[in-house]
């Protein structure tokens, strides 16, 4: 067997560890697979004849990556193509397990690779965004892989002692997560909200007004109105024949977290244009749309795109 074919057997088998670790930080799968993709791409031009710990050495690479994804991610938040919320901590991928390190990881179930739509996964989910690039990494790195503070410190370029305070403060918010009602809730609005784009796309007038409260309203700025004047719709069937109008917008649109609820993101090219947040009762009944397309307002939210 070529060297080549050695080396390329030896990532296959860490791949499915790499990939978890990806997903875990960006959350995205696309994003992971672009993570894990580079991550190869590096080892075929590496020297790696003194890597003692291949998968250690890969997961770092891949850690390296994925911040500097992330970092980029902070500099441009009003674009979220292919999901712009790192750090899905409640399970991605086949084996969620420290390989290369010798520590045990989060377990996760393999038939739940993109596990977003789990209320706890949703709920923490919220809460790590609320972590900078550097905490994220250290919490998932530390608390869900298992990587030593060592290790990590060099990851992050920064000493041991600090990189262990990172670890800490995140850990202290990322205890914070929101209550298991919360967490319901946002398991409801996903699926509300899933059942509205399908609803949309398929231009099902009927099944549109059976996810609407009788009073609902819809509120359009001027940005997102054809009239170019804020709009302001009242009552299901109004309602509903307006999202009907709008659905060949539907295809291209993706489910969202925007400002910690679930809502929709209409982003061609990975260009962000038209944003709706929606409010849902306990009932799974949508009793409020607002659709926002003014920039500077798109610029202020934020926004991860959510895998279908």
């Amino acid at each position: 067997m070529a060297d080549s074919d050695l080396l390329a057997a030896a990532f296959e088998e860490h791949r499915d560890h790499l990939r978890a670790v990806a997903y875990r930080l960006l959350g995205s799968m696309a994003d992971a697979d672009d993570a894990v993709q580079d991550a190869w791409m590096r080892l075929t031009c590496a020297d790696t004849s003194q890597v003692e710990n291949l998968g250690g050495w890969l997961t770092t690479v891949v850690a390296r990556v994925s911040l500097n994804m992330l970092r980029s991610r902070r500099r441009r938040r009003e674009e979220p193509a292919g999901g712009s919320w790192p750090g899905e901590a409640e399970a991605a991928a086949r084996d969620g397990g420290a390989a290369g390190h010798g520590h045990a990881g989060m377990a996760a179930d393999p038939e739940e690779e993109a596990v977003l739509a789990d209320s706890v996964g949703l709920a923490l989910l919220v809460v790590l965004d609320t972590l900078t690039p550097a905490e994220r990494l250290a919490f998932v790195l530390h608390d869900m892989f298992g990587m030593p503070f060592t290790e990590l410190a060099a990851v992050l370029g920064r000493a041991t002692p600090a990189t262990r305070q990172l670890a800490s403060r995140a850990r202290r918010r990322v205890r914070t997560a929101p209550s298991p009602g919360r967490a319901a809730g946002l398991a409801r609005q996903r699926e509300v909200a899933a059942a509205f784009l399908a609803a949309a796309r398929g231009g099902d007038l009927q099944a549109l007004i059976a996810l609407l409260d009788p009073e609902v309203t819809l509120a359009a700025d001027a940005a997102a109105a054809p009239a170019g004047g804020p709009v302001l719709l009242r009552g299901a069937g109004m309602v509903g024949r307006g999202a009907l109008a709008a659905s060949p917008r539907a295809t291209h649109s993706r489910l969202a977290l925007v400002n910690g609820s679930v809502g929709i993101v209409f982003a061609p090219a990975g260009r962000l244009q038209v944003v709706l947040t929606l409010a849902v009762s306990p009932a799974s009944r949508i009793t409020a749309i607002e659709v926002i397309a003014d920039p500077a307002r798109l610029r202020r939210l934020r926004l991860a795109v959510l895998p279908d």
